[in-house]
């Protein structure tokens, strides 16, 4: 067994390891990145990018489905799953190839494959062939579905997971697919859309991540009429029948529903992969999940020399907050023990799906949290001019400003565009733009943005009207 010695150890290659290990070398040549697996980030090999392709497909089949309603009548609509799923694993292979290509590129000697686990906070084991002693160390094992044991046992390889989608030779009969937040949404939607028989299954009301009450309620309407949903399922069963999956639900109300599908698609949230590091040998302080209590603006562990980035410090499990999370302990590992400590980006979040929803700045959960004192301005798209023309007109849209300074606080949105308009005002919020500097802003005519300050100008108002008695509901009036 040989042993390394380095002055910072990187465990995990994926997006926010190997952003730290850039950042670390910045300071010190001596940086190792481990890696247990494949190169090739979870964005580019089973999230982002391969789910992104498989929406795109999707998407082209459900313009030419609907394309009679602008008078436009072309043949039957003829969906190829093997070719669809070819484009998608091609695509796929290509993106991965890129960071693979990239890690493969760095020098050798600073690049290590085996599974790490602590031994104290500063030694490794990885795998069975090197004992690696760091100075600093970052955690940036990433996360894995999470899956219910029982699940596994009763229904075996009828039982998959979002990664083993991206592997499909075609496109299957039918899928259950248990869990309505983003990877659901998402993959449910792009499946029905491609003539897969789909129910989408949710625990809760909730469709993604929204948390503004009216926008829930909104959602629930749209995709309604767009996917098979149960939702609300208070007690679900699945079983094994031959080569069938049968899900057993009741709702909310009591009604009892049974359906028969050729697999059920879990996604049921992930898990940050913490259990196999030997963290129990660190006295790392450790929340009731196991996973490190950390500083997020500058991803030191406790008063530690360990730092931990990206999906698996279980915080905001996004690429763009993953890259910024390794950039952050990486420098910081680096230069220590001169910590320095970073502001964060506004927060942005968008959920594929048609139409799109998109959070950014502070959610109207966290600002209930937090007591702050705020208006909200909303529109609904239903008689937006721009997405009517388009025949996207569905969603609204609900901006947070600040009753004390008149800042932009945040916004929550499901609706045409989301990924452009949740970009906008998440640049607001982070410059601090004011709703009347928002105002001043050029719209265009006729632009889907125009509805943004429809909204804009409702929250304008209720600032200057002071806090109604009650938040009211969402009135699908028309927007600009």
């Amino acid at each position: 067994m040989q042993t390394l010695h380095t002055d910072v150890a990187v465990i995990g290659a994926g997006t926010a390891g190997m952003s730290a290990w850039r950042a670390a070398r910045a300071h010190t040549d001596r940086v190792l990145l481990i890696e247990a697996g494949r190169y090739g980030t979870t964005c580019a090999r089973v999230g982002c990018m391969p789910s992104k392709l498989l929406i795109a497909a999707a998407d082209a089949a459900h313009a030419v489905r609907e394309a009679g309603r602008f008078g436009v009548h072309g043949g039957a609509l003829v969906v190829d799953g093997a070719a669809v799923m070819q484009r998608v694993r091609d695509e796929r292979d290509r993106f991965v190839g890129f960071v693979v290509d990239a890690v493969e590129a760095w020098p050798a000697e600073q690049r290590l494959m085996g599974h790490a686990r602590f031994l104290d906070r500063h030694t490794l084991q990885v795998g069975d062939h090197t004992r690696v002693v760091a100075s600093r160390i970052v955690i940036a094992t990433g996360s894995s579905p999470a899956l219910p044991r029982m699940w596994r046992e009763a229904l075996r390889e009828r039982l998959i997971v979002n990664d083993d989608v991206f592997d499909w030779a075609t496109l299957p009969r039918s899928v259950a697919v248990v869990g309505a937040g983003v990877i659901g949404l998402e993959l449910a939607q792009a499946l029905h859309r491609l003539g897969v028989r789909v129910r989408l299954y949710g625990r809760s009301r909730r469709l993604g991540p929204l948390s503004d009450p009216a926008l829930q309620r909104v959602a629930e309407q749209v995709f309604a009429q767009a996917l098979p949903l149960s939702l609300d399922m208070r007690h679900l069963t699945v079983q094994r029948d031959g080569d069938e999956v049968v899900v057993n639900g009741v709702d909310a109300g009591g009604q009892a529903d049974e359906a028969r599908f050729d697999w059920l698609l879990a996604a049921t949230g992930r898990r940050p992969n913490v259990d196999a590091l030997g963290l129990e040998t660190t006295g790392l302080p450790l929340d009731a999940g196991g996973v490190p209590v950390f500083d997020r603006r500058s991803g030191q562990i406790g008063d530690s020399a360990v730092f931990i980035a990206g999906d698996v410090a279980e915080d905001r499990p996004l690429l763009h907050e993953a890259a910024d999370d390794g950039r952050i302990a990486g420098d910081n590992a680096g230069r220590w023990p001169d910590l320095r400590v970073r502001p964060r980006r506004a927060p942005l979040a968008v959920v594929f799906s048609d139409p799109q929803i998109a959070i950014a700045g502070a959610s109207h959960a966290e600002l209930l949290a937090a007591g702050t004192a705020f208006a909200v301005g909303e529109v609904s798209f239903v008689d937006q001019g721009r997405s009517r023309v388009m025949g996207r007109n569905e969603g609204a849209l609900r901006v947070y400003g600040e009753r004390a300074s008149g800042r932009l606080l945040g916004a929550e949105m499901v609706g045409p565009a989301a990924e452009h308009i949740g970009h906008l005002l998440a640049w607001s919020v982070q410059r601090g733009d004011t709703v009347q500097q928002m105002l001043d802003s050029p719209f265009y005519h006729p632009v889907i943005e125009e509805g943004l300050r429809s909204a804009l100008r409702v929250l304008q108002r209720a600032l200057r009207m002071g806090p109604p008695p009650v938040e009211r509901c969402l009135d699908c009036g028309p927007g600009a």
